[in-house]
This record gives structure tokens, C-alpha cells and sequence, in this order.
């Protein structure tokens, strides 16, 4: 009986002194922290890099590839000897328009269109009178006289009675023919289109 009772107690010894151990060796866990979403650094370090950037990309496209970029568009080569010709020609139409105001005009005779929405209850009779600068002008536009005809029986025939009976209308009729017959010929200038004959019955 001793003999079990001292085995007994070492071993309840040995236990006791292995379950302190075991504590004082076993790792204590750190407590978890959280860490908020909205994290300051960014804000004080991030959006003044942020706005930075945007300089720099600003500043290095605005001064250096922009202007290169304007150089490449304009260094195409047009022949010199073209533009002085364009500015020559540019110039002595204005002095042409100037100096020869009524001195080259060529006419287009009794044109007689239905006005538009009039089925054919209304005629417009007109005659007008085309200013030129240039006499070669005025003989492009009488070798093209059915083209220019045909021009402003359309811009005159798309237009309703209404339209064409306001007195006020009539300067913007003008430099639509104007415009149309300039479209249709684009080497005659035409300084001013004039109305001979104006009459709706």
C-alpha cells in the first residue's frame, strides 16, 4: 500500500509540475486590432501627388506636344508659288469689287416657277442679275447658263409664297442664289445677285 500510495503521489507530482510548464510555454495570443477604412496617409500624401500628376500632364502637353503636333499639321508643303497666286488673285478680286461695282453683270431672263404648297394656284416671275468682278466670269456663267437656270428655278421653287412675298426675305434669298450658283460654279466670285424683275401673281 505505501508502496502504491507513493507511486501515486510522484505521479500527481509529476502532473502538477507539468501543467505549469505547459501554461507558462504556451503563446498568448495577441488581441486583434481592427484597423479603420478611412486611413489619413492618403488623403495627406496621396491627393497633392494626385493634383502633381495632373500638372505635370497638363504642363508637358500643352508646351511640348501640342506645338509639335501644330508643327507636323502646318509644315505640309504647299508650293509657294501656289499661295502667292491665291493671294494675288484674292486681291485683285477685292480691288475688282472695289473699283468695277455694275461693270460685268450677267443676266438669267423671265424665270417662272410654282411656289412651293401652291399647286400651281401662284407663279413667281422673276429676272435677275448676277455682279461678277471679272469678265471671264461672266463668260464661265454664260457657257454654264443652263446650270445656273436650273439652280434658281430650285432654290426659288422650294420656297412658299409666304416666303417669297416678305420683302424682308429677299436678302436671304439673294445670297442663297448667291451661294447655291457659287457652289455649283467655285471658280466665279459673284459680289451681289439683284432682282430685275420681282412679280407674284
Amino acid at each position: 500500500m505505501k508502496k502504491m500510495n507513493g507511486k501515486m503521489e510522484n505521479e500527481e507530482k509529476k502532473v502538477r509540475e507539468s501543467v505549469p510548464q505547459a501554461e507558462e510555454t504556451a503563446p498568448v495570443p495577441e488581441p486583434i486590432v481592427k484597423k479603420s477604412g478611412f486611413n489619413m496617409k492618403i488623403i495627406l500624401f496621396g491627393l497633392p501627388l494626385f493634383i502633381l500628376q495632373l500638372v505635370i500632364v497638363y504642363f508637358v502637353t500643352a508646351n511640348i506636344l501640342l506645338p509639335k503636333i501644330n508643327q507636323g499639321i502646318t509644315s505640309i508643303e504647299i508650293p509657294r508659288d501656289t499661295l502667292a497666286e491665291n493671294k494675288t488673285a484674292q486681291a485683285a478680286d477685292t480691288a475688282y469689287q472695289q473699283n468695277s461695282l455694275g461693270k460685268y453683270i450677267y443676266s438669267v431672263e423671265d424665270v417662272i416657277v410654282n411656289p412651293a404648297g401652291t399647286n400651281g394656284q401662284k407663279l413667281l416671275l422673276s429676272s435677275l442679275a448676277f455682279d461678277l468682278p471679272r469678265e471671264e466670269y461672266q463668260k464661265e456663267m454664260q457657257s454654264k447658263e443652263i446650270l445656273v437656270k436650273d439652280k434658281i428655278i430650285s432654290i426659288l421653287s422650294s420656297k412658299t409664297i409666304d416666303q417669297l412675298s416678305n420683302s424682308v426675305y429677299k436678302d436671304s434669298l439673294r445670297t442663297e442664289i448667291s451661294n447655291g450658283v457659287g457652289a455649283l460654279l467655285p471658280d466665279v466670285k459673284i459680289n451681289k445677285v439683284y432682282f430685275s424683275k420681282y412679280i407674284i401673281n
